[in-house]
This record gives C-alpha cells, sequence and structure tokens, in this order.
C-alpha cells in the first residue's frame, strides 16, 4: 500500500453504511478455526461493528460426540445474532452461523447445507469443504478467514475463494495460539492481508467497500481504462514473457479489481502507476491472474470416461510401442498425475509393458516446482480413494508424495518444448 493510503486507512472511520447491499447481495465471510481458535474469534467479533452488513459463518473443527455450545459463547463478545447452523437457513446480514457436530456445511443459493459425513472416523476438512462451496455459489461476494489451529485444512478453499475474486484474510501466526492452520494458508502465496484478528475487521469492511467502487470503474468501458489496461498487458508482458491482452476479458478484470480493492485504489489509471512504481505488485497480479483451481481426479464421471477410452488405446498396443500424453495448463500436478495412476492402473490390468510418457506445461514457474516435488498434504485424502492412496502415495506427518516409479512416468516443463511437439506416436 502507498504511503498516502496507509495514511488514509488510519485516519479515516470505517463507515460499514458504505457497503451496498442492493439486489440482496451482500458479502458472505467463511471463517475457519480449531485449536486456540476461540480467543482469535472473540477479538475479532469483539473489535467488530454492531452492522458490518455481512454475514459470517464460523467453521471450525468439533467434537463429534458432544454439542457445542460456541453459540452461546459467542453471544456474549458482540452484538450481532449468533445462531447454530440449521438445514436449509438462509443467511442474513450481520448474522454469525456457526457450524453443528458431526455436519459438513455447504452453500446453495444463499441457503446453509448441511450434509451428514459418510466417514465419522475419518479425516474430516469441514473448512475446505465449506469454503469451496462459498466460493461456488456467492462468487466475488465471498471472503475467507483462517485463524488458529492445528493442520492444513483451509488452504484448498482458499484456493477456491480467490478463484472467485473473493478475499483471504489469515491471523498473524505470531498471534495464533496454534499457528499450522495460519501458516499452511500464508505458504499458498494466496493470501491478501496476515493481521492479528483485532485488526481484521476494520481492514475487512474497509475492503468490502472499496470493492463496490473498484469493480463499477473496471467495468465501465471508459476510453481512458482501456488505454490503461492495455498498458497493464504490457508492463505483464514486459516483465513475465507473457501475453494476457487475449485472456477472459471478465476474469482479467474481476483479478485487477481484487488487487486495486487490497491497496485501497479507486481507478485503473492509478493502479496503472502503482504497478510501474511496484514490480513485485506485476508479479502478484500475474500470479492471479493464473489461479486455476484444481485438485485429484477433479470431475470422477470425466475420469471415469477417459479410463475406458485409454483402455481401448492401451489393449491395442504391443509391448514395444511407446504412449505419450500431455496435459496443458497442468498448475500444481494433480491432474497430471491422476493421468498417470489410471494409466498405471490400465497397464496392471492388461498386463502390458509399454513406455509411457507423460508432459506436464504450464506457464506458472511456481506450479511446475511444486508438481515436480509430487508432495501434497492430507487435504487429498478427500478427493483420492483410500485403495489408491495406499498404493501410489508414501504418507509421512501427514504429507503425501506420489510414489516414485509414477513420478518417473511424467515429465514438467514450463512450456511446450518443439520436440514434444513433433514428437511421433503420442498415443
Amino acid at each position: 500500500m502507498s504511503e498516502k493510503n496507509k495514511d488514509k486507512s488510519k485516519g479515516e472511520k470505517t463507515d460499514t453504511s458504505k457497503i451496498d447491499n442492493s439486489l440482496n447481495k451482500f458479502p458472505v465471510v467463511g471463517m475457519g478455526s480449531s485449536a486456540g481458535g476461540f480467543d482469535a474469534l472473540k477479538k475479532f467479533f469483539t473489535a467488530m461493528p454492531p452492522e458490518p452488513g455481512m454475514a459470517f459463518v464460523l467453521v471450525q473443527h468439533l467434537d463429534p460426540n458432544h454439542e457445542s455450545t460456541m453459540a452461546d459463547l459467542m453471544g456474549r463478545h458482540t452484538p450481532l445474532k449468533v445462531l447454530q447452523a440449521q438445514d436449509g437457513m438462509k443467511m442474513e446480514q450481520n448474522h454469525i452461523y456457526i457450524i453443528p457436530p458431526n455436519r459438513d456445511m455447504g452453500v446453495m443459493n444463499g441457503n446453509l447445507q448441511l450434509i451428514e459425513h459418510l466417514e465419522p472416523h475419518g479425516l474430516r476438512l469441514p473448512i475446505n469443504y465449506f469454503l469451496n462451496n462459498l466460493a461456488e455459489d456467492q462468487k466475488e461476494n465471498s471472503a475467507a478467514i483462517i485463524f488458529s489451529g492445528y493442520g492444513s485444512d483451509g488452504t484448498i478453499g482458499i484456493k477456491s475463494i480467490k478463484a472467485v475474486a473473493g478475499m483471504v484474510m489469515v491471523q498473524d501466526p505470531e498471534t495464533a495460539d496454534s499457528d499450522s492452520m495460519p501458516t499452511h494458508a500464508i505458504k499458498t502465496g494466496l493470501v491478501d492481508f496476515v493481521l492479528p484478528p483485532e485488526e481484521m475487521p476494520e481492514k475487512l469492511i474497509s475492503y468490502m467497500e472499496s470493492s463496490q467502487k473498484t469493480i463499477k470503474i473496471v467495468r465501465t468501458p471508459k476510453e481512458e481504462t482501456e488505454r490503461s489496461l492495455q498498458k497493464i498487458f504490457m508492463l505483464i508482458r514486459n516483465r513475465t514473457g507473457h501475453d494476457f491482452s487475449y485472456y477472459k476479458e471478465n476474469t482479467v478484470n474481476r483479478r485487477i479489481s481484487r488487487r486495486m480493492n487490497v491497496h485501497q485504489i479507486e481507478n485503473i489509471p492509478l493502479y496503472l502507476r502503482f504497478l510501474q512504481e511496484s514490480p513485485h505488485e506485476i508479479d502478484i497480479l500475474f500470479k492471479e491472474l493464473l489461479i486455476n483451481v484444481t485438485n485429484f481426479f477433479r470431475d470422477p464421471e470425466s475420469f471415469d470416461a477417459l479410463k475406458n477410452n485409454l483402455k481401448k488405446i492401451i489393449e491395442s498396443k504391443a509391448d514395444v510401442d511407446k504412449f505419450r500424453a500431455w496435459v496443458p495448463g497442468c498448475s500444481s500436478g494433480e491432474e497430471v498425475y491422476s493421468v498417470a495412476i489410471i494409466i498405471h492402473e490400465l497397464l496392471q490390468e492388461s498386463g502390458k509393458n509399454i513406455d509411457v510418457q507423460i508432459f506436464g506445461t504450464d506457464i506458472d514457474i511456481a506450479a511446475i516446482t511444486s508438481a515436480r516435488s509430487g508432495t501434497y498434504t492430507a487435504t487429498i485424502s478427500s478427493d483420492v480413494s483410500k485403495e489408491r492412496l495406499q498404493k501410489y502415495f508414501v504418507k509421512k506427518d501427514n504429507i503425501y508424495t506420489i510414489r516414485k516409479d509414477i513420478r518417473e512416468m511424467v515429465v514438467f516443463a514450463p512450456m511446450m518444448s518443439l520436440w514434444i511437439l513433433h514428437s511421433p506416436n503420442w498415443t
């Protein structure tokens, strides 16, 4: 943030009435906490004004066998109405909704939906589950805050929030009783603000106020805005070598608008100037333009169809043949390894001994580096079956590493090499 904007944020008192909730749309904040989270939440809501114009949904790791008293306890520290969520409950402004024990919670058309756990004794990631649903349902009206807690629950969920141009805030690990969840969230590189709980409300409200202004300005087809956008694309190309001028217009507008909100900048020309003065902001904007939610075996029906099609191809091959596959836009590698696992299963079923090489490419160097490591947090257990986890991954300290022989089937590269394009026998 520029010094001018810093002074402005310190000197002005937040006016929550500026948040426009017309058309029955208002910000919804998904909040995740675990061990040590109550103290942080108490500080957060004590500092929250009585009518912030938002809804807050609190998802905690709770003992499934005991009734929760969280709603009663939290109600003592805030003038907001605190309710334990009920199935089908419609979210309203200036309310806090708390997940009940032994349930997952999602959102559909602004209504909270409670789901029973299919595996009550397995690894449960209710924060990821809710944030993924919140992002899908509320889009850019969604926000996520991760407080004190053990483990890494929430890291996948905040990726979903950022993918729809939502905002992510995390408790400063130094102020957390348990810094594991905040630290894992920060390591994603997708967090907008890292703050002590008592400083979060003012920043959250000012961000939401600003979002009403900048989104309108970015979407206004003014000649000055268009000229500034072209210059922004030029700055990104000069620094990264990648041209976003033909990228999806709505996505570009949302991501630029989001970065303007973070810095409390209200028009495109000023943000262009800020980019010129801060090359690091160009790097952040570039990374945000690349955000894409991915996970293992995403859309299971599609992977089942892919496996059926690949089965016919592999059965037609001789052992001396080669099999080549390419996964463009591979991000952090989950899709590539999913394809590799499917092919390995088909080779075992058919008894074939074919030379397989799978190429994964992406323009995001950081994503490629992550993919090459082949390591993932325990959150992948919600997408990968127990059988596949045991067979294709090595687990150590809640970290899953892809098996060496599967990893050796894959080559990751920052861009598509010409020798791959001209390589014969792609299948």
